[in-house]
C-alpha cells in the first residue's frame, strides 16, 4: 500500500497568478482475496491549504509553469502527512473489521 496524493484544483489570484489555496486529496487500497472473492478495502482524506504568493520572491512560480508535483510538495510541506497517512492506513485495517456491525440474529 502506498498513499496517492493528487491536486483536484487549484485557486489563483488571477491579478498576479499566484496560487492562493490547492484542493488535495490522499488516498489508498489493498485488495483482499483474489478472482470474483476479491474485495477492496479504501481509505482517503481531502482538504484545502491556503497560501499567500509573492510574486517578487525568488523561486515565484508562475501559474502555468505549476507541476502537480510542485503543488503536492506545498501542501505536503503545510500538512502532517504522517498522520494523514496513518488515518488513512486506519480506515483501511477498520474497514476490514469494522467494530460495529448491523443486521439481526435471525
Amino acid at each position: 500500500m502506498a498513499v496517492t496524493w493528487t491536486i483536484s484544483t487549484l485557486e489563483r489570484n488571477t491579478s498576479d497568478d499566484g496560487v492562493i489555496v490547492a484542493h488535495w486529496r490522499a488516498s489508498d487500497s489493498e485488495v483482499v482475496g483474489t478472482g470474483d472473492d476479491a474485495v477492496t478495502y479504501s481509505g482517503s482524506s481531502y482538504g484545502t491549504c491556503g497560501f499567500t504568493p509573492d510574486s517578487s520572491a525568488e523561486g515565484y512560480t508562475a501559474y502555468a509553469d505549476i507541476t502537480e508535483a510542485q503543488a503536492i510538495g506545498w501542501v505536503q510541506a503545510d500538512v502532517d502527512v504522517d498522520a494523514i497517512e496513518a488515518s488513512i492506513a486506519e480506515q483501511i485495517a477498520d474497514s476490514k473489521a469494522p467494530a460495529i456491525s448491523t443486521g439481526v440474529p435471525w
